[in-house]
């Protein structure tokens, strides 16, 4: 193998004294080689073949940024920075100088400095034309030494504008260019000696070498093709990395697109055609689900910043046989394709600012999924959104919402969080009551249909109320939390207008008197309501069943089961066999179970004032059937030297105990329940096993504070 390696890298060590990196015109090749032989003999050039290479060498400081980003012509040509020896590098001192020499933009200071040369690997601004001893040890100290070795090479360091630094966040693009290595294998540019190492290290495990690296290069197509329920969908190279492509596609959020594609299918049962966006399209596969799986009842848009994603986006839709609109103007495939595309929905295609898009135009589905937070969309979201319309918020900046940075949490969100067993749902509390302040800004209420965080990112679904009531109503369970950091009891703080002297007397537990100091925290604003809408979530359910949507099954049915907070053995999940036949009177009626909107007027009507006005009565009444906030982990809360119950088995404790009990999908071992923790407590040292018996008998281990509870809470002893 690494006789092979030598072979492909003969003919390219010929060509590296000279710009290697250039494309040499054919007639100019081999006299091109010619000042590369020169120099090997006798320390100076011959002055006579010097003039011969100037022509081709002309193009080489225009032609070098370009090649960290053509891996075509990398492939052929090696930088100029990748040498074998020392005296190799200080041979392209003069070829350099030959060049300039060359070339309309002479340095009239080199001109006039007689035996004064500039750095092949420097810009001029950087490091000025010297003498030749000064010269050697700027190429020896700043350019050898730092390099790294593959395979008798040395990719050295190079200051050459090859590789644009990245600007801040509102900072104009500027040519100003940063150190990096070029990479002789895959020609790619890295900043850091340490990533090259690591970088290079990678291609050796790999087994790939120079030849080996430019056939499969040669055989892989340039983007591939990745198909996600039913839709195809063309991605870039290194598409999952997203400081390395334009186009992020993330395989991970597959379950995220599956819920908001439900979302979208329930609520186009209420009222069609809808106009639906995708702020933040990147390779188009959310709208392109939309609007094949939809079909008329939907109308697309897909909005991305980037011209190489609105690119991939037309391509796409081109895949699928949909139709792409731009600017007004149709893109139609042949005759053929249009006569398949005649029951799919069309997909327009814009290149905008998600703000400016949002502002410009009306919808009555938008999705935000920017990269990080979405603090900076949720104003002009809600801003032209229609009534009852439904906005869907991803937030992937989880080292934030997870308390892992509190500072970016308190200037993101406004928010002081701290980290506890809950932390998942106090992440989903803590998006809802920003989406919350951003609709009530603009005299808007909502509902939250279901909020859900996973390891890799919080969803949250709202319903967008009109009217200055809704918005008041909204604006009142936006309250802080006071939580106790010795037991991790917790309670929302009792709204008031007279100052209470010691807020934290409101927790259910004893912590505040029996230890010194300050044992609780005000965590917030939080959202303090419902996060699940039980109706809705029951027609997500119907929807998945019948697009075929087994992946997003089990989690819906989680979510309903922790929207009423009942445990699943005491309650069926039952959708309507025929959603059709619910409407009268043009009045589409949905199932008991929502707590706040109970009918909707087909075909988008907007409801009148008194209709507002009776749900949010209604709304006042039904406080009591919402699912208790926050959830308690068993392991966080077991007994030492215990063995715990199985989780199920506790589960139908606490439900004989009289208390709503249910699991969460925030924590695979959390308990959802409206008991306070001293009786949750209680309940699992009841029915908890000794670790070693030690010769007792079996059966339940019962203590003098068991008994008191026992008999408080009315606990039967099986």
């Amino acid at each position: 193998m690494e006789n092979m390696a030598e072979e492909e890298l003969l003919p390219l060590e010929k060509e590296e004294v000279e710009v290697a990196q250039v494309q040499v015109p054919t007639p100019a090749s081999d006299s091109a080689r010619v000042p590369a032989s020169a120099p090997a003999s006798a320390p100076t050039p011959a002055p006579a073949p010097t003039p011969a290479p100037a022509p081709a060498l002309a193009q080489a400081p225009a032609l070098s940024p370009s090649l960290g980003s053509a891996p075509e012509e990398a492939e052929s040509k090696i930088h100029i920075s990748i040498q074998k020896q020392l005296a190799d590098l200080e041979k392209l001192v003069f070829v350099t100088e030959g060049d300039f020499d060359s070339t309309n933009s002479l340095n009239s200071d080199n001109l006039d400095a007689g035996n004064k040369q500039t750095c092949p690997l420097c810009p001029k601004e950087k490091f000025r034309a010297c003498n030749s001893h000064k010269l050697r040890r700027h190429l020896q100290n700043l350019h050898w030494k730092v390099s790294v070795e593959f395979e008798g090479y040395r990719m050295c360091i190079c200051h050459l504008p090859c590789r644009p630094v990245k600007p801040n966040i509102g900072e104009q693009i500027s040519s100003k260019m940063g150190a990096h290595y070029h990479c002789i294998i895959c020609s790619a540019t890295i900043t850091r000696r340490t990533d090259m190492l690591g970088h290079v290290r990678r291609h050796m495990n790999k087994g790939e070498t120079k030849s080996r690296y430019i056939a499969a290069s040669a055989a892989k197509p340039s983007n591939e093709i990745l198909k996600e329920a039913d839709t195809d969908v063309q991605v870039c190279p290194n598409y999952s990395i997203p400081q390395k492509t334009d186009s992020y596609f993330n395989p991970k959020m597959k379950l995220n697109r599956q819920l908001i594609f439900c979302t979208l299918a329930a609520l186009a049962e209420e009222r069609k055609p809808l106009e639906c966006l995708d702020a933040f399209g990147a390779t188009g596969i959310m709208g392109l689900q939309w609007a094949k799986h939809l079909g008329n009842a939907v109308k697309v848009t897909i909005n991305d910043l980037n011209e190489n994603s609105v690119t991939l986006i037309q391509e796409n839709c081109h895949l699928n046989k949909l139709k792409v609109v731009v600017d007004s103007k149709e893109k139609e495939e042949s005759d053929n394709i249009l006569k398949e595309e005649e029951n799919l929905g069309n997909i327009k295609v814009t290149k905008m600012d998600a703000n400016v898009l949002m502002h410009l135009r009306s919808f009555d589905f938008i999705h935000l999924d920017p990269f990080g937070t979405s603090v900076n969309y949720l104003d002009s979201a809600f801003r032209n959104i229609r009534n009852l319309g439904i906005v869907s918020v991803t937030s992937t900046d989880i080292s934030s919402l997870y308390a892992k940075a509190q500072h970016v949490a308190r200037r993101h969100y406004g928010c002081n969080i701290v980290r506890t067993e809950y932390y998942k749902e106090l992440a989903a509390r803590i998006v809802v009551a920003a989406v919350a302040r951003a609709a009530a800004r603009c005299n808007k209420g909502i509902e939250v249909l279901f909020a859900v965080a996973l390891e890799h990112f919080v969803l949250v679904v709202v319903r967008v109320l009109r009217g200055p009531t809704s918005a008041d109503e909204t604006a009142k369970k936006i309250q802080y939390l006071i939580h106790c950091q010795w037991c991790e009891e917790r309670i929302f703080q009792k709204d008031g207008n007279m100052v209470e002297e010691n807020p934290y007397r409101q927790l259910p537990c004893n912590c505040h008197g029996s230890m010194p100091g300050k044992t609780a925290i005000e965590l917030g604003p939080l959202w303090s309501s419902s996060l699940f809408n039980t109706g809705f979530l029951k027609r997500m359910l119907f929807e998945s069943l019948h697009h075929g949507l087994d992946d997003i099954q089990t989690l819906i049915k989680t979510l309903i089961f922790e929207s009423e907070c009942t445990s699943q053995s005491q309650c069926s999940v039952r959708v309507p066999s025929n959603l059709n036949k619910q409407e009268e009177n043009g009045v589409f009626t949905k199932t008991t179970d929502d707590t706040t909107t109970d009918n909707y007027i087909a075909q988008g009507k907007r409801k009148n004032n008194e209709m507002i006005t009776n749900l949010a009565k209604k709304q006042k009444t039904d406080v009591s059937t919402e699912h208790p906030p926050f959830y308690y982990n068993v392991h966080r809360h077991s007994i030492k030297g215990m063995n715990m119950p199985k989780l199920k088995k506790f589960l139908c404790y606490l439900s004989q105990a009289g208390f709503r009990v249910s699991r969460t999908h925030f924590d695979p071992m959390g308990v959802r329940t409206d008991a306070p923790l001293v009786q949750f407590k209680s309940i699992l040292l009841k029915y908890s096993t000794p670790t070693y018996t030690g010769g007792q008998s079996e059966g339940h281990v019962q203590s003098a504070p068991e008994d008191i509870v026992a008999d408080t809470v009315g606990l039967k002893c099986q």
